[in-house]
């Protein structure tokens, strides 16, 4: 007879396809239901962490639902800071969990209810009679709302007997948001005469119209006016012709770009959330910049915007596209008379830094000629996340996959390449991560190596520092003792779990990149090149925030 949970493993196999995790006592039916009554696939991974961070890059790299799984007291514990990223990144995936007996808590029992919320995850908790229609809830909130859903199954409740397992809706999801009512049509006109009367156009997208599936549309549009385009870091690729487009905006965005941003007279922003680095600390438009942002938010997201248009950014650009046909306009003719190359040209770095170490903007530079182009690449947090934005460029946006920096956190790099290699296997999975990071993370080295195997490179920025805080804090004058990492050699940690390692303290050692990316991948290890780069060299968007905090 089945059981509490095979009705949760069944009903959750019939949405999604792949489930990462940490098998221990409060999950242990959980997954051999899973394994021996569905054909979802099981990823195990090494640290608990990791199992909501893959799940998060399965979603991110394929835009499919995925599920975690832990036990329940240190086991749940252990994703909180993996959970409170997906919050803050808006993604949907469900954390299954054993949790405390009905009959309550024990002596080792947590809260799990109660830390989840404080992080933004509601928790469903599955009982004999609705385990099947409540993990449907959870996957319908998760999907609805764009936020991890915690599933929690009861220790006592877990081998109970439940018998055949229902039948379960489908999740109902909500539809693309249109603008309502003559308020709402006004100011699409109105935002439709305001562009074909503009003589420099611009436009911006972020993920958030990724999401919605508006990149033919914004296409459409950036012909329509003549625009130029940007992107957020998360939005690279959104456009279709990149043409006429500056690259990321913000602190990643190259200095002629940015300055270029400022000429616009009219800028419509699709899906992007405007936060301070997209913003460049509130420097990314003129004073006289009319700046319009169109969001399925409650409102508009930054005292700049002068113009809101609620609604799903595909609706809303065919719409002004549709206006614009209406008005008879023309294109403006502005990005035509611009040299974008020149503009987005970035600077390679002088090889060598002053301290002896690698220029990390020349190696940056290297790296990005010798890559595949059929390329994820996934990026943990820290200083270094300016270099992969800045020279290794992307076909859409769902290929740069930056876990982390919504929650501001590092140590979560090594089990996204777990999940982005599950979700495109057709692909290479380039990883990006700095040695402070890297470290936090070493647990699920070993996960990255087993699930990517020759489709997997790893790049360690090895500046053995927190550079952030060196850049930061560092050049305050405060104490740089506790921001210093003794050299580790990150090579011989992943040829000990069957990687390949590579010190690359010279640009000539990256001939061996050269060589792995000419190999097919089912006849090369993963790859890992253990960069002995100088945390000297400021990427450009650290020292907008050093010139804020200045």
């Amino acid at each position: 007879m089945p059981t509490v949970s095979a009705h949760v493993a069944t009903t959750l196999a019939a949405h999604l396809d792949h489930v990462f995790g940490v098998m221990g006592n409060g999950n242990a039916y959980f997954l051999d239901a899973l394994a021996r009554g569905t054909s979802a696939e099981y990823t195990a991974v090494r640290h608990e962490a990791g199992a909501v961070v893959a799940a998060d890059a399965h979603y991110r790299a394929s835009g499919r639902i995925a599920a975690a799984t832990t036990t329940y007291g240190a086991g749940f514990t252990n994703t909180l800071t993996a959970l409170a990223e997906a919050v803050q990144a808006h993604i949907p995936l469900v954390l299954v969990v054993g949790d405390e007996p009905t009959s309550g808590p024990r002596p080792w029992d947590v809260d799990q209810i109660a830390l989840a919320s404080a992080v933004g995850a509601r928790t469903y908790t599955v009982g004999r009679a609705d385990a099947a229609a409540t993990t449907v809830i959870a996957i319908e909130h998760a999907l609805a709302y764009r936020v991890p859903t915690v599933l929690a199954i009861p220790y006592d409740v877990a081998a109970l007997e439940a018998g055949p397992v229902p039948a379960a809706p489908d999740p109902a999801l909500p539809r693309p948001q249109q603008p309502v009512g003559p308020f709402a049509a006004a100011a699409v006109t109105d935002l439709a005469r305001a562009l074909a009367g503009a003589r420099h156009p611009f436009l911006l997208a972020g993920r958030g119209a990724w999401l919605a599936g508006a990149g033919d549309a914004l296409g459409a549009l950036a012909d329509a006016t003549g625009a130029v385009t940007a992107s957020t870091a998360l939005g690279r690729g959104v456009f279709p012709d990149g043409r006429y487009d500056l690259g990321v905006s913000g602190g990643f965005g190259a200095e002629g770009a940015m300055k270029l941003v400022r000429e616009a007279d009219v800028a419509v922003v699709f899906g992007a959330s405007l936060n301070p680095f997209t913003m460049r600390f509130g420097e990314l438009f003129a004073p006289g910049t009319r700046v319009v942002q169109v969001d399925v938010a409650p409102a508009a997201t930054h005292p700049h915007v002068g113009g809101y248009i609620r609604g799903d950014a595909a609706v809303v650009a065919s719409a002004l596209v549709a206006e614009l046909d209406a008005l008879g306009a023309a294109p403006s003719g502005w990005r035509e008379s611009i040299d974008i190359a020149a503009l987005t040209a970035r600077e390679r770095g002088d090889g060598t830094a002053a301290d002896g170490r690698l220029d990390p903007r020349t190696v940056a530079a290297r790296i990005g000629e010798l890559l595949p182009d059929d390329r994820v690449v996934v990026s943990d947090g820290g200083h270094f996340i300016g270099w992969a934005n800045m020279y290794w460029p992307v076909a859409s946006p769902d290929r740069m996959i930056m876990i982390g920096t919504a929650y501001q956190s590092i140590g979560l790099g090594f089990p996204s390449v777990a999940g982005a290699a599950m979700a495109r296997p057709e692909s290479t999975v380039v990883l990006t991560t700095g040695d402070g990071g890297g470290l936090m993370a070493l647990a699920d080295l070993e996960t990255a190596v087993r699930v990517a195997g020759g489709r997997g490179l790893a790049v360690v920025w090895n500046d053995g520092a927190y550079a952030a805080e060196i850049n930061l804090y560092g050049l305050k004058g405060l104490a740089e003792g506790p921001m210093l990492i003794p050299e580790v050699d990150f090579a011989g940690l992943a040829a000990a779990v069957g990687a390949q390692g590579v010190v690359v303290r010279s640009i000539v050692d990256l001939d061996r990149l050269a060589a792995w990316t000419a190999t097919p991948a089912d006849e090369r290890p993963f790859l890992l090149l253990d960069c002995r780069v100088s945390p000297r060299v400021i990427a450009p968007y650290q020292q907008e925030i050093i010139r804020v905090n200045s």
